[in-house]
């Protein structure tokens, strides 16, 4: 019996020492889903294009506090947008391979939390940037935040395979919103960066799809491969990649930007016309990898050649 107390004492003791640790350890893999509502890895993107744009704006140089500033508004604008959309979406979510383990998924996180949490990050990012940068950056984030959520997710997404094209512009707001945080207003060039990640969201995100088209056929989502094939969306990634290129040499031919932008714009737009054509004559699962890869690569490479020129 002395035994068995001893025994259980040293179980409640380990116990009392080791909750803390567990504790804390669940306390960081809360934190760690919340963030993975906000798909960081995509605001990545978004936020280079941003700061790259603000620079094209104000070659002399935007304040780093306004950079800093503009930087989480964005954040938390696009963040916001993704917890958002992983609400609206977790039913889908728990039916594809690629996203059946996401937190409000799995029930990490409760639904509703998910919502709140994207709504408040919304909230938040308003007011931010309204406050430390200007209101009209803000409110570009908003329409690029109710963009996505209203305009794509839950209407164009589950209702035409055009969704990405039109929802696209979206996505393509973080440019202009770089652009008003530094000029403290909008000119006909701001389209410029705009109707580039505009173009490039097709041929992007096409890639992807044709990755995941099963996913997106058993949730019933009409994305390009599943309505009109794969054949039809290699077109039209091709299509749209010289659309894009054509786009690209805007700014250098109306004097924003100039021959380092040019020179830059030319070589990476060759070769992503290379990879889209390739996939449109011998399509592989491997080649499809690769243009969807260097796609993320491109634009990355292609805003920062443009901070480069402009400040050079």
């Amino acid at each position: 019996m002395l035994g068995s107390a001893d025994a259980q004492t040293t179980r409640v003791s380990r116990t009392v020492e080791t909750a803390p640790g567990h504790s804390l350890q669940g306390a960081v893999a809360l934190v760690r889903d919340y963030i993975t509502l906000t798909k960081p890895r995509v605001i990545s993107l978004l936020l280079l294009t941003t700061v790259a744009t603000m620079y094209v704006a104000d070659p002399s140089g935007p304040a780093l506090s306004l950079i800093l500033w503009t930087m989480l508004g964005g954040y938390l604008a696009a963040g916001g947008a993704g917890a958002i959309n992983h609400y609206i979406d977790r039913n889908r979510d728990a039916r594809m391979a690629r996203t059946d383990s996401r937190p409000l998924v799995n029930g990490r996180i409760p639904p509703l939390h998910g919502l709140v949490f994207g709504i408040s990050l919304g909230v938040i990012a308003f007011f931010q940037l309204w406050l430390t940068v200007n209101l009209l950056a803000a409110g570009l984030a908003m329409v690029g935040l109710l963009g996505y959520v209203f305009l794509y997710t839950l209407w164009l997404k589950p209702l035409t395979p055009q969704n990405i094209v039109i929802g696209g512009s979206a996505g393509a707001m973080p440019p202009l919103v770089g652009w008003a945080a530094a000029a403290g207003t909008l000119s006909w060039e701001a389209l410029w960066p705009f109707l580039i990640v505009f173009f490039w969201t097709p041929p992007h995100f096409w890639a992807l799809s044709l990755m995941i088209k099963d996913d997106y056929e058993r949730t019933g989502i009409p994305m390009l491969p599943v309505v009109k094939g794969e054949a039809a969306t290699r077109l039209q990634i091709l299509i749209y990649t010289v659309f894009m290129i054509g786009f690209t040499v805007g700014p250098y031919c109306t004097g924003l930007l100039g021959p380092f932008y040019l020179a830059s714009a030319i070589v990476l737009g060759t070769v992503f016309f290379g990879f889209s054509f390739a996939l449109w004559r011998k399509p592989s699962a491997s080649l499809t990898l690769r243009t969807y890869l260097y796609s993320l690569a491109y634009l990355a490479l292609l805003f920062v050649a443009m901070a480069v020129d402009a400040v050079a």
